[in-house]
This record gives structure tokens, C-alpha cells and sequence, in this order.
């Protein structure tokens, strides 16, 4: 079965968003798609993916996606992963070499998000692996931002792992 590149980014990026791990395998498998194909909006299967669906990242990276990709806005799956709480899929993206230290257009890293959303078994991944110095575009480092969230576990989180 031969799609177009712009009807099988289409189909693969429905599936994915949909968390439909068989159609999507076999979009990657049978029509020989790319997982890095993108949809009429630019997006990849990775980036609209069910980021619960961890079975759909693994495969999708399996097969060669980019898991440090990044949208017009900075933003790459292992943000949106932080962001969402999905730890699982966090872990995989980073087993296949997604770097937590990607800053999105306000300097954001994923460990910023992960904090300010109330993550705390994410903030406690990302903590050992993060660049704990590197400060957003408001120069908020991710100390900074657990200090405003008046969380001291987060606080102390972190800090077991600023100086290593």
C-alpha cells in the first residue's frame, strides 16, 4: 500500500494520537512510513502522540524516531512527557537518547514543568539528569521555580543532586 507523505503522516499521527499501538505498527510496518513523518500541521507521530501510551513511544522510537525533535515553539516529547506526568514514557524517551536539557522558546526545560505541574516522582528522574544551573528566560533556575511552588520535598529533591 503506497500513501503520499502527507496522507501517511496523517494516518500515523492519527493513530498515535489516538493510542492505537496495532494501527500504528502497521502503518510503520506494511506501508513502510517513516515514524518521523509529519502531518499537515508539521507535527510528527511522536509530538501528538497519547503521551500515556508509552507501548506507542517505544515503537515509534524502536523504528527511528528523533526523540529530541522539536516544534516551532522549542517543545520536544521528553517537555510534553514532564509536563503530563507520564513518567514511563519520560523513561523511555530518555532510554533512547532524548535529552532533558533541550530548553523550549522561554528557556524552559522539562525538570521547570515537571515541577510546576506537581510531578514529584518525574521531578526526582529528571533531577540527576537535568542542568539544575540553567535558568529560563525569567532567569528562574528549577530551584527557583520548586521555591515558588512551596514544596519542600521538591526543594529537597533537587538539591541532593545540585552539587553532583
Amino acid at each position: 500500500m503506497v500513501l503520499s507523505q502527507m496522507d501517511a503522516g496523517k494516518a500515523l499521527t492519527a493513530a498515535a494520537a489516538k493510542g492505537n499501538t496495532s494501527e500504528v505498527q502497521r502503518i510503520l510496518e506494511e506501508c513502510r512510513v517513516h515514524p518521523d513523518t509529519l502531518n499537515e500541521f508539521g507535527k510528527t507521530a511522536l509530538q501528538v502522540m497519547m503521551m500515556g501510551n508509552s507501548k506507542i513511544a517505544s515503537l515509534l522510537l524502536e523504528k527511528g524516531a528523533n526523540p529530541n525533535i522539536q516544534d516551532r515553539h522549542g517543545i520536544t516529547p521528553a517537555r510534553d512527557a514532564a509536563c503530563t506526568g507520564f513518567l514511563d514514557t519520560l523513561q523511555i524517551l530518555v532510554e533512547y537518547g532524548a535529552s532533558v536539557n533541550i530548553p523550549d522558546q522561554s528557556g524552559t526545560l522539562p525538570i521547570h514543568i515537571a515541577i510546576q505541574e506537581g510531578h514529584r516522582d518525574v521531578v526526582k528522574f529528571l533531577a540527576p539528569r537535568s542542568d539544575l544551573k540553567h535558568a529560563n528566560v525569567s532567569g528562574q533556575t528549577a530551584i527557583d521555580v520548586a521555591r515558588a511552588s512551596c514544596e519542600p520535598d521538591m526543594i529537597d529533591s533537587l538539591f541532593a543532586h545540585i552539587h553532583s
